[in-house]
């Protein structure tokens, strides 16, 4: 350990094998080792005691919509990571849409690395799209280092970014698993959004009727079929429906490469409490009843659902009409999806070795990030810093999201993320920001 140049101690780090108390040695932004807590700090390194604070890995947030280059007034690279980063996200992943141009071709990609290089505050990687016209384009995409590619089943919201019927996905797919690659498909059956009743208006009733269960469960039972038929890895985005759970478990018994996502807003928000009007709570799949929400949780204790991201998706303040038919859908997640994600989790007896798995180490698996998700030698030196007793009540004029819209506003949280670490540096502590240190990220890396 003497080339370490820095070692965190706290009385609980969260490891692979557990939470312990231990000194986490740091050298040329790897983690070097996990000592005892009473280690000898090795000569020129510098102690950073950390109390009884929690030293957790990096959260790795694999469903982020930047909106940049194109939609800049909606986000952009260097707002969403200050926001990453001061949640303790020391990686996300960027979905191709809602950017112009959406990132669909290698040129596209190109495009957007370019902007974001000088942006990054923590380190960034990017999805590819898959559109009923770009088959000839995945490979390519793949090949310059996308982590997956991302297809919508219903329309997407925006016009550049259209869906894939079934004949669609079935090509697009078949050229992905042709090449061992990723599919991660939002998946709602546009015949199924198209019967059900669609009235507009304030109503947040009338909104949930209008994106029913049965779109996903039908959209999910496709994706299962071509998956299984084409031997395909494919992932789903979203998932809001506890009735899709039971098909999801039964087609992995059967050997099924399918993974599943959920997102904060559907753990910790219900339909019940959504007032009339309130846009700011409007995404789709929407946010479903009570009774729904516990599903999911059993689903993330039994390991059905896989992991939580945040779908970050934010947009300009006028979007977010009292007309939820035709707001924006989207909520912006990014800082709070720690201690929203933590407060709910505590309250039904999870502990936080629980949501470092479903937050950093199962989304970093997901993505084949190796070097991240976990506190052991060899992993990158990111790290967040948690006081889980502490709490505050959400101020939107506090967020580092470029428009402070925000589902959670006045909600008490559990969980004060204290400072952030990426591979060894201090890029945030108590509100504070250094420049921009993340990197941009390859599969190919």
């Amino acid at each position: 350990m003497s080339d370490a140049e820095l070692v965190l101690r706290s009385t609980r780090v969260i490891t692979p094998e557990g939470t312990r108390a231990a000194s986490v040695a740091v050298a040329g932004g790897t983690i070097a080792a996990v000592l005892p807590y009473d280690a000898d700090v090795p000569s020129g390194a510098r102690l950073e005691d950390l109390g009884d604070d929690v030293l957790l890995p990096g959260l790795v947030d694999t469903h982020v919509h930047v909106n940049d280059p194109g939609r800049t007034e909606w986000e952009g690279f260097w707002t969403a990571t200050r926001a990453a980063a001061a949640g303790g996200i020391t990686t996300l992943i960027d979905m191709p849409l809602n950017s112009l141009p959406p990132t669909t071709t290698v040129d596209h990609l190109r495009v957007k690395r370019e902007v974001a290089r000088d942006k990054a505050h923590v380190d960034v990687g990017f999805w590819g799209g898959a559109l009923p016209g770009n088959v000839k384009d995945l490979r390519a995409l793949h090949d310059a280092g996308v982590f997956g590619f991302k297809a919508f089943l219903s329309p997407s919201g925006v016009d550049e970014f259209p869906h894939l019927d079934q004949e669609q996905l079935a090509r697009s797919l078949a050229e992905i698993a042709g090449f061992g690659g990723l599919l991660i498909v939002h998946a709602e059956d546009p015949r199924h959004l198209a019967a059900a009743p669609q009235q507009g208006g304030p109503r947040y009733a009338d909104f949930l009727a209008s994106r029913p269960r049965d779109a996903e469960d039908t959209a999910v039972a496709h994706l299962i079929t071509q998956a299984k038929r084409l031997d395909a890895r494919v992932h789903v985005l979203h998932l809001s429906s506890g009735d899709s759970l039971p098909q999801i478990a039964a087609a992995r018994a059967e050997g099924v490469r399918i993974t599943v996502e959920t997102c904060p807003h559907y753990l910790t928000l219900t339909a019940e409490e959504v007032p009339d009007g309130a846009s700011e709570f409007k995404c789709c799949p929407p946010i479903r009843e009570a009774a729904n929400q516990d599903l999911l949780w059993q689903a993330l204790a039994d390991g059905t659902i896989d992991c939580v991201v945040t779908d970050h998706s934010p947009s300009t303040a006028d979007l977010k009409t009292d007309d939820f038919a035709t707001a924006w859908g989207g909520i912006s997640g990014l800082q709070l999806s720690l201690p929203a994600v933590w407060t709910q989790a505590r309250a039904r007896g999870h502990g936080l070795e629980d949501v470092v798995r479903w937050m950093s180490a199962r989304t970093a698996g997901l993505a084949g990030l190796d070097r991240k998700g976990a506190i052991e030698a060899g992993r990158d030196a990111d790290f967040a810093v948690l006081a889980p007793d502490a709490t505050f009540t959400v101020d939107p004029a506090a967020l580092q999201h470029r428009n402070r819209v925000t589902a959670y506003a006045g909600r008490t949280l559990y969980g004060v993320v204290r400072s952030t670490w990426l591979r060894g540096e201090r890029i945030v502590a108590d509100g504070e920001f250094t420049g921009p240190k993340g990197r941009l990220l390859s599969r190919t890396d």
